[in-house]
């Protein structure tokens, strides 16, 4: 026994405080029988003590063994006392004061092996009974310690129900892995009930708060099964509100994972939903589901117009639990955000700069991480679009540091947008290998979100290293997909680059195709940033080839409309080419 029994006085104190052994206390399996012939030799009494503790858990207090063990006092303690001299506990403080630890979690084993199912499932019970009657503040504190007691007393019912307060509790803390520990254990405790409605009612809870938390730690793709599970439920046994989280969570894992056709009915059936809901919460995230939708989709005018009545809604004390609940973020920050690169596309760079402050304060105001890691990200994406590389490489360092330090996943594949920035930093090699990277990890992860926009920046990049067939091969899938997807948002930049790949292999007439197809998609969407590159462009192309009056033509107008960016890159540049052109 002399590996049980090793290790200095401070180890073993700190064993105690951390409630774990230290590594070199760790001992072989092999002794498993020689513990329990110790515990036979210690007696009756001491063998029991060590049986209720080792129900209890790894450490316990008296105050909670002695409640539990219905043995009067100066029997518990001499069980005790002889557990800890024989070394298989240690004490810290003086009972009723003390707590216990077993000094290896094979000695905690081997004295629940010790135990027939009966006894424990009785022992199991009475520990939940004192922690639900002397120890809430407790069970409030760490409720999975009576989610557990419950399970193994058999209490089934009871038993899911406390593994999603556990889940629960463990996501208000932001600790979403931990969560989802709780809430898979709440559904296996839950599928050993008998079907039916109690049970499904249930599990509709658990898969929602399963759903919520997968998203947010994991990504839209895993998050998919346990939203799709509770919409099947709740369609069937639901209430108002879990058919709405339900499709909700149903809707966001489309269009999160990058499924903008199969998404787009989710969010009208939402906004349908709630046209008569007094319930402004409700009536927030229908709008909250089509500004994330459009956005993709191409139509950033209706964003600014969903966006602008989520803002009206929005109250960051009443709303405060939604960031709890759809979607895993602030619905306010996000009509900001969302609102900011929509005002890009649409041609108001300095608005979307605004906008984007907004989000970032309110997220920093709040103090929700995974509000603050996508706000950063889609800063980022905002600055990529108003071609301020720096900046936006700087945002996405951010978001990465953030996510990675609260174990958040990103909604968007950063070496996508790290190898945007890197084109308009003028990197187009090592911008290649970030897409590229990329796009590989989309694919793998069966999410197809921002693969369009991944592909139209590496068409740019391979333009700028004179690639240009493998540069329009880029931006032909980028259009294959949008088409299959719905994510047509980057449509007129596709359109653009693939112009201008043609016009780079010297197709000059199906170049100047593409680029009228770029100007006639921009133009459709009331997307003026994309038409004045298209614009841009082609008058460049014209101008060379001695059409200067017709390319001015284009190209002022376009130039004309805007009202602010005067500093921007793209306005910069056409405003060149139009002194150019004279």
């Amino acid at each position: 026994m002399a590996l049980l029994e090793g290790g200095d006085q401070q180890s073993r104190i700190a064993a105690v405080l951390a409630a774990s052994p230290s590594p070199h206390l760790a001992i072989p399996a092999t002794l498993h029988a020689s513990l329990i012939a110790r515990l036979d030799r210690l007696g009756p009494v001491a063998k029991e003590v060590a049986q209720v503790g080792s129900v209890i858990g790894r450490k316990f207090g008296y105050d909670l063994v002695e409640q539990v063990a219905h043995r009067p006092a100066p029997e518990l303690r001499q069980g005790l006392d002889r557990l800890t001299e024989a070394g298989l506990l240690f004490c810290r403080g003086i009972a009723p004061q003390s707590t216990y630890l077993f000094k290896h979690a094979l000695v905690q084993e081997a004295a629940y092996g010790t135990l027939l199912r009966a006894r424990r499932q009785e022992l199991h019970t009475r520990v939940a009974t004192v922690l639900e009657q002397d120890f809430a503040d407790l069970v409030d504190r760490e409720p999975e310690l009576l989610a557990h007691h419950l399970t193994a007393a058999g209490d089934t019912e009871r038993a899911a129900d406390q593994w999603l307060k556990a889940g629960r509790h463990a996501a208000a803390r932001l600790t979403y892995r931990e969560a989802i520990g709780h809430l898979e254990r709440g559904l296996a405790v839950l599928h050993s009930l008998p079907e039916g409605s109690t049970r499904e009612i249930q599990e509709i809870e658990l898969q929602l708060t399963l759903g919520l938390c997968s998203f947010t730690a994991k990504g839209a793709v895993p998050a998919r099964p346990a939203y799709a599970r509770a919409h099947d439920i709740a369609k069937k046994h639901g209430n108002s509100r879990q058919r709405f989280e339900a499709l909700y969570g149903v809707w966001q894992c489309h269009m999160a994972s990058g499924g903008m056709v199969a998404a787009r009915p989710f969010s009208d059936q939402l906004l349908r939903m709630t046209q008569t809901e007094r319930d402004t919460g409700l009536r927030l995230q229908a709008h909250h589901s089509a500004w994330s939708t459009l956005i993709y989709a191409g139509e950033p005018a209706r964003v600014r117009e969903h966006a602008k009545a989520g803002r009206r809604l929005y109250d960051p004390e009443e709303h405060r639990a939604h960031r709890l609940v759809n979607g895993g973020h602030d619905p306010g920050a996000c009509a900001r955000y969302v609102g900011a690169l929509a005002e890009s596309i649409l041609g108001y760079p300095e608005k979307a700069h605004a906008s984007i402050a907004e989000a970032l304060s309110l997220a920093e105001r709040i103090a929700h991480p995974f509000t603050s890691a996508t706000a950063i990200l889609i800063a980022s994406m905002v600055h990529v679009n108003n071609r301020e590389p720096e900046e936006a490489l700087r945002r996405l360092e951010l978001a990465e540091m953030l996510a990675a330090e609260q174990r958040l996943s990103l909604m968007a594949e950063p070496n996508l947008v790290r190898g945007a920035a890197l084109v308009e930093r003028g990197a187009a090699p090592e911008a290649i290998v970030r897409l590229q990277q990329g796009l590989t990890e989309c694919r793998r992860r069966g999410a197809t979100l921002l693969l369009p926009f991944g592909l139209a920046f590496l068409s740019d990049a391979l333009a700028r290293s004179s690639e240009h067939a493998a540069s329009l091969a880029a931006a032909r899938e980028g259009l294959e997909v949008a088409s299959k997807t719905g994510e047509h948002v980057w449509d007129a930049e596709l359109h653009r680059l693939a112009g201008m790949a043609l016009f780079g292999s010297n197709q000059i007439e199906e170049g100047q195709i593409a680029l009228e197809e770029a100007l006639r998609v921009a133009r459709q969407q009331q997307a003026k940033s994309y038409e004045l590159r298209a614009a841009t462009n082609l008058a460049r192309l014209w101008g060379e080839r001695g059409r200067r009056t017709e390319a001015r033509e284009l190209l002022a107008p376009v130039y004309g409309w805007f009202t602010e960016g005067f500093d921007t890159v793209d306005l910069k540049e056409a405003k060149a080419l139009l002194a150019e052109l004279g």
